[in-house]
């Protein structure tokens, strides 16, 4: 446990005498380790490849994206430069002349020069004229026959700017024996007066535009595909494997075909979808020119998982051979371990024979240099309540439950003078003092550390309740000694009379004085925190008419921490009232309810209440109260309003929890006047400490014949008054004539 350089030259321990044997409970430890080790393993490597594969999948959407939107770009891009080449086609000098000049040779050479422009665009399908009345006049070909434009399509066209063209929709024809996605390009034809003279179309094939932007953009593993915004299939169906859901025709919808991933794709501009099978990336773009009302398109393409999987299966083999290794590793190290164990447990089998070397009635320990107990004899196991089995193996710190400081002050001490000598508290153990001694025993490989102890909890009980006796000895009166709980623990024989305990202690203090003294109790600590001490008066005519002077002093212990509190109990006097025997205390700082300031009240004469003013304060900001939430708060404010007025409250002023958010003093032998003195002092020391916010005080003096209540609501029509007030926080209703006029 402790150093090797320094140590008592002992007997050495018997050598072991035990090799190793594995026994049966053993052999189950190592298969079911082993097998949690391989479900482990099996479990984590699968995560591994299950989150490598979504990373790949991830970083295929990222770039898939990325080429969409290239590919929206351009194809938007291609679609506007198609739109400006219409508008040169319908301005060019061959037109102009066969407009002007409507004949056979004009027309041919107006044919002859489209012809032309075909053989040099790919993706120009044909050209063609329509008169004023949208009748086909001539083409560049006749693949698109000679149907005239639609009264919707002139319509459309005509509402255009002079130079605009209008974009169609994609539409497909039928062109060596398959559908042939094109987009009709429509421009209008005027005369210098701006009279229509006809109309000029142009005719281009989508699938040659997106095969013009990038070949590659397109592939059977990350297939291209464009639809429409009811998601019929336009382009991209070409040398595709066919996967589930997804359409392979030209015409054919998605929307009918995968209704989950139409779904998804309708209620957004962009985005991802994982499908059963496959990964999806999106991109919804506009074909045409903006003020021509352009078409919304989705560019579409995905991966198959089986796709993703292939990509992984190098990193997959890497996974898989460094799990199998690491297995076999941690399977070697977990039989190894197992074997050092049994070792171990060989050695503590022959420092077992060395047991009656320390038998006797005190506790003995031995202990490994690396701080193990590697055995302990009966009486050890029998002052720390525990078997033999359990001690050993166990940590020495731990098991004398001491801090890495302690340990660290006996290590200290040991390599100076081989032995040390205390006292250790246990606290689990119902707190367990041990006198111990601890030296350094062996030599060579075989340094072990014996620990000798005594249990002296008897005797530390002993000292305890001497020191609990002096305590209570320090008071001549009814004293009590209290826990900062509130509980007894020790009672001297006046508070057992006084109290009428009869030898009980299972009590609390709050129990016995009533008054509310319990919601109390954690201010009073707060004030014995502050102040060492708290005192008060208390109306307790259950053991005895009056009132009682209660005196609460605190002790501390070596932390600062509060340890005890000394109640003390004494007979309150007061000599203006010699009929009633239920007096008034001077103060009180446990008036927590009305009820206990309405007895207060009852028990003044009525020459006290005519020298009486009651003080209403209204702690409650605008707004406070505008949620149910903002009631703890309320309470936390008023607590602390309290404590404060608790602390400067003048001697005999007696103050009580009205409502929530309102707090009533009681002022005794006081004029209005002072009474308004003293709430602008609260007002201005509240201010002080920050907490006058929004208090409001309301003031009233005492009338022949009130109540309490009608005290209280004469009171209440100051503080409203108050709050009315825009100069200042402070009203008073009801005040006497001559303090008026003193006033």
């Amino acid at each position: 446990m402790f150093s090797k350089h320094q140590r008592l030259k002992d007997s050495p321990l018997i050598p072991l005498l035990r090799g190793v044997q594995w026994s049966r409970q053993r052999l189950l430890a190592v298969v079911s380790q082993l097998s949690m080790l391989v479900i482990t393993i099996v479990l984590i490597t699968n995560v591994v490849i299950t989150l490598g594969e979504r990373k790949f999948q991830e970083e295929w959407a990222v770039q898939r994206y990325s080429e969409l939107q290239t590919v929206g770009t351009l194809l938007a891009d291609k679609v506007s430069f198609q739109q400006f080449r219409t508008q040169m086609f319908a301005r060019s000098e061959q037109l102009q002349h066969f407009l002007n000049s409507p004949g056979k040779q004009e027309q041919q050479r107006l044919i002859s020069s489209w012809i032309a422009l075909k053989r040099n665009i790919p993706e120009l399908m044909d050209i063609a004229f329509y008169d004023v009345a949208g009748k086909f006049k001539l083409s560049s070909g006749n693949m698109f026959g000679n149907a005239p434009l639609s009264a919707d399509t002139m319509k459309k066209v005509n509402q255009l700017s002079e130079h605009d063209i209008l974009a169609s929709t994609i539409e497909f024809i039928p062109y060596e024996d398959r559908l042939e996605p094109y987009q009709m390009q429509i421009a209008r034809l005027e005369n210098p007066d701006q009279s229509l003279r006809g109309y000029l179309v142009t005719y281009n094939s989508l699938e040659l535009m997106l095969q013009a932007i990038k070949p590659v953009f397109s592939s059977n593993d990350s297939p291209l595909l464009l639809l429409d915004s009811q998601g019929q299939l336009y382009a991209g169906a070409s040398n595709l494997s066919p996967l589930a859901g997804v359409p392979d025709t030209l015409g054919i919808s998605l929307r009918q075909t995968y209704p989950e991933l139409w779904r998804d794709l309708a209620m957004n501009n962009f985005g991802e979808f994982h499908g059963d099978n496959a990964a999806f990336v999106y991109l919804k773009t506009p074909l045409g020119a903006q003020n021509n009302n352009s078409h919304q398109y989705v560019l579409l393409s995905y991966i198959r998982n089986q796709d993703i999987t292939q990509r992984f299966e190098e990193w997959r083999n890497v996974l898989l051979i460094s799990s199998v290794l690491m297995t076999l590793l941690a399977a070697a190290v977990i039989l190894l371990v197992h074997l050092y164990r049994i070792e171990q447990r060989s050695r503590a089998s022959a420092i077992e024979l060395a047991d009656g070397l320390f038998r006797g009635d005190t506790g003995c320990l031995l202990v490994s240099a690396a701080g193990r107990i590697v055995c302990s004899n009966a009486r050890a196991a029998a002052i720390l309540k525990l078997n033999q089995q359990d001690i050993e193996s166990r940590n020495l710190q731990k098991l004398f439950e001491q801090d890495e400081r302690w340990y660290q002050q006996v290590q200290q001490h040991l390599l100076k003078e081989t032995a040390w000598r205390g006292e250790i508290q246990l606290q689990t153990i119902d707190t367990l003092y041990l006198r111990a001694n601890i030296r350094l025993t062996g030599e060579g490989d075989t340094i072990y550390t014996l620990i000798t102890f005594d249990d002296i909890s008897e005797l530390k009980q002993a000292r305890q309740d001497n020191h609990l006796s002096q305590l209570l000895s320090d008071s001549a009166v009814a004293t009590a000694l209290v826990s900062p709980a509130g509980q007894l623990i020790k009672v001297n024989e006046s508070f057992d009379h006084l109290m009428q305990l009869h030898g009980r202690t299972d009590v609390s203090l709050a129990q016995l004085l009533k008054n509310d003294f319990e919601n109390q109790w954690e201010r009073i600590l707060q004030l014995i925190n502050l102040h060492g001490h708290w005192q008060g008066q208390i109306l307790c005519d259950e053991y005895r008419s009056g009132c009682l002077q209660t005196t609460l002093k605190g002790c501390v212990d070596n932390e600062g921490e509060l340890d005890y509190l000394i109640c003390t109990l004494e007979q309150a006097r007061n000599e203006r009232l010699n009929i009633r025997r239920d007096i008034s205390p001077y103060r009180s700082s446990v008036l927590n309810e009305l009820p206990a300031l309405e007895r207060y009240f009852t028990a003044m004469s009525e020459q006290d209440r005519h020298s009486s003013c009651l003080m209403l304060l209204d702690i409650s900001p605008s707004g406070m109260l505008s949620h149910l939430s903002e009631v703890e708060k309320l309470e936390s404010r008023q607590q602390q309003v309290e404590m404060h007025l608790l602390r400067d409250l003048p001697r005999g002023y007696q103050m009580s929890n009205w409502q929530l958010g309102q707090i009533a003093i009681l002022l005794p032998e006081s004029t209005p006047t002072a009474a308004h003195h003293y709430a602008k002092n609260t007002l201005e020391s509240l201010n002080h400490h920050g907490l006058a916010d929004g208090i409001c005080i309301g003031i009233a003096a005492y009338n022949d014949g009130q109540t309490l209540s009608q005290f209280i609501l004469n009171a209440e029509v100051g503080l409203k008054r108050a709050k009315q007030n825009g100069a200042g926080n402070i009203c008073q209703a009801f005040t006497t004539p001559s303090d008026s006029n003193q006033a």
